[in-house]
Order: C-alpha cells, then structure tokens, then sequence
C-alpha cells in the first residue's frame, strides 16, 4: 500500500458530523470506511463502500472530489484536505479483487436494460441482487457506455470497467452487444418476449453542431466520437477544440498524448463560464493544452478555423450569451478542429416506441421515481437528465431501481 494512503487515513479527523459524507451526491460513508481500514479491516470497508455504491472504484477515479468529498473536508479550510479519493480507489480495488457475489436465483421477475453506462450498471447490479433475471442491450461491441467510450484510459483505466463487467455476468446478469434496441428490436419486442420492465440508459450520443459553414469539412470531428477511438483519427500536429468544458478537456489531453505537438482550447466567454473542473483544466495546461477565451467560431476552412472577438449580453432570462462582433474574425491555423460543446440523446429509440414523451431538447420525461409516460418504461441518467457526473447517475438510479422493483411486485408478484 502506498505509504500516502495510510498517512492521509490517519490524517481524518473522524469528525461527529462529516462534511465530506454530505458533500458527496451520494453520501459516501467516508469517516466509516476510513476507520474500518485503519483497524486493518479492509474487506469490511470495501463492502461498506460497495454497498452503498456498486461504481464506488469508478467514482474514486473521475469524480470531481475537489466539489464535493474533498472540497467539503475541514482540513482543506487552512491546508491540504485529506485524499479521499486516491483512498476510496485503494479499499474499492481490494475489495473488487476477494468479492465473490451471490448469483441471481432470477425469481422476483425480468427486466431490460438498454444501454450499459454508469446507470444501466448500477442498476443491473441492483436488480441482479434482488434476485431479478436481468439482460443488457448495447448497441457497442463492449460495455460500459460513456464511461468505456467517453473517459480516456488514463483518468479511468478500461480494466475497472472489465472487471465490473466480470462481476455482473458472475451474478447472472446477460449482456447482448451490438444490439441498438430501436432498429432491428424494440421495446415492444423485449415486451412480448417476457420483460416486466425495461430501463432507457441510452446516455447523450448525438453531438451539438455550431451550425456554421466548414463544419462539414474532412479535417473537421465531434469530440464523442473521437474519444470513442482516438487511435483511427489523424490529426496533425495542431490541434483547435472548440468548447470548454470537461470533455474537451479530454480531447486535449487525449490528442496531446496521440501526436498533437500544439492543442488550442477556445472558450466563447471568460474564464467564468469555462465548465471544466478545475483541475482537469488545471491538468490540460500541464499536459501542454493552450487556452483562448472570448472568441466566437464564425467558419471553419480547410486552414483552420476563423475566430472572431465576443460580445457578451443577457438573453430574455437573464442568461449570458455570446455573440460574434462584426468584422473581427481572423484565421487560426490548425490541421483539425474538434467541436465539443456538449451532446443530446439520440431518439432511435423514442422515436421507434409509442407512448414515450420527451422534452422540448429531446431528453426524455420522467417523473421523480424514473416513470416514463408509458408503462412498465423507466428510464434515468444522462438521456434523462443531459451530461452529468457518474455519481450523480448513481444516486438517481437507486432510486429506479427501487421503482422498478415496487412496479414489477405490484404488477405480477413475486415469482417462485
């Protein structure tokens, strides 16, 4: 064990009314899992971990612990606070590796799952123990969803998720890959074929356009679909992304690590309006990534994309909004140019299913407890919500799981 880990446990102050607990989405018993690890009880400290959240190893690698667990901790007020998450990842890790889970005895009823991110996960892993007969739908040849296509290796290494995987198929969980439900299957089908439910985790895949001429051009990506594959894109060696927010953030450092010698990140606003974290901003410049504030992308050309300066004003609501200022545009010179501000949710299958209602951006509705406007359908995470953090996927996922399980028992009984 890294001599740091048992420092900073030791450094915890087992405060009477954790603040790092209630800074996390999730309320992590963090002053518990701590102590149970000091008292050379690891195990139990994992499971406490793992029992309250089955991503608990994922959420120790990319959570933005500097806003929530360590951003809390009281030592942070007047020094360093303690390293909560590097802690997490060490009693999670070893805990994962000696966990032996108890497969589904499959009797309380049958739920699909579409899509296989940190939501479907969660509750697949939920579910599963409750003894359902479950089965995953991923349209993508390996699962894990975002947290597989969208995270790059080195903030969240491929074999957490592997082994996450492992555990499901362990309890009984069926996973069907290269399945998309909404072309060749439906959700009318999985009803017919003796689902009781099905959960909608089809995540936000659809990228935002700019809507400006060049964005068609060959040396021209959206930074989803790079980071699912950065390894068959050719880029260059300059580099301009456009978006500031923890996405583009990756491709930075992403493309930095594949060959890019000079990476240009280009914000509309000030440094205010900047989404990423922190530290993952933070993290881009030292891995060489350049910022750019206040300019406006008015066309992208074969040499590189023509930025011009910001004017910023306030929309009806009283939102800040950026708009070009006549006559300022000059060239950036790049060999490409990836486009990341943000992503919406593809409607394939929405829009191949009856009786789902959808908001005016496309995310589908629900009611507090997952409820889609058809019955037996519950859907949660990003499509429901838009881009949000793995934690916060989780803590809204419990809550469906549990909908589904009170939803199904009503409606047909336990099954023996």
């Amino acid at each position: 064990m890294s001599k740091h880990i048992i420092d900073d446990a030791k450094r915890c102050l087992q405060c009477k009314t954790p603040l790092c607990s209630k800074g996390c989405p999730i309320n992590t018993p963090i002053k518990e899992a701590i102590q149970l690890l000091l008292d050379n009880k690891t195990a139990d400290a994992g499971k406490l971990l793992f029992e309250n959240n089955p991503l608990s190893l994922v959420c120790g690698h990319v959570c933005p612990q500097e806003n929530q667990c360590e951003g809390h901790c009281v030592l942070g007020k007047k020094g360093s606070p303690v390293y909560i998450s590097a802690i997490e990842q060490y009693i999670s890790d070893y805990y994962l590796s000696i966990y032996k889970p108890a497969p589904s005895l499959k009797n309380r009823g049958k739920a699909a799952i579409i899509g296989s991110g940190p939501a479907s996960l969660t509750i697949a892993f939920l579910l599963a123990q409750k003894n359902y007969d479950v089965t995953i739908y991923e349209g993508n040849d390996q699962t894990g969803g975002m947290l597989r296509y969208g995270i790059p290796e080195f903030r969240l290494p491929k074999s957490v998720i592997d082994r996450l995987v492992d555990i499901m198929v362990e309890m009984g969980v069926k996973i069907r890959p290269n399945t998309a439900i909404g072309t060749n299957l439906s959700i009318d089908d999985l009803f017919r074929d003796g689902f009781q439910a099905v959960f909608m985790g089809t995540g936000v895949w659809r990228p935002r356009r700019l809507n400006i001429k060049g964005e068609s051009l060959g040396h021209v990506h959206f930074a989803v679909d790079y980071l699912r594959n950065p390894d068959v894109y050719r880029l260059g060696k300059s580099l301009i992304i456009i978006g500031a927010g923890n996405v583009a953030m990756d491709v930075a450092r992403t493309a930095l690590r594949h060959g890019c010698k000079d990476v240009l990140i280009v914000c509309n606003m000030d440094e205010s309006a900047v989404t990423a974290h922190e530290h993952e901003l933070r993290y881009a410049r030292i891995d060489g990534a350049r910022l750019e504030l206040n300019k406006t992308a008015v066309e992208i050309t074969d040499g590189g994309v023509i930025f011009a300066d910001t004017e910023i004003y306030e929309d009806e609501n009283g939102n800040r909004q950026a708009r070009a200022v006549p006559y300022t545009g000059t060239l950036y010179p790049a060999d490409s140019v990836i486009i990341a501000i943000s992503q919406g949710p593809r409607s394939v299958v929405v829009s191949s299913t009856t009786g789902i209602n959808v908001g005016e951006s496309g995310l589908v509705s629900v009611d507090d407890s997952g409820h889609t406007s058809r019955e037996g359908v519950f859907a949660g995470g990003d499509v429901v919500t838009g881009a949000k953090t793995v934690v916060d996927a989780v803590v809204v996922s419990r809550k469906v799981a549990a909908a589904m399980d009170e939803y199904i028992t009503e409606k047909y009984g336990v099954q023996n």
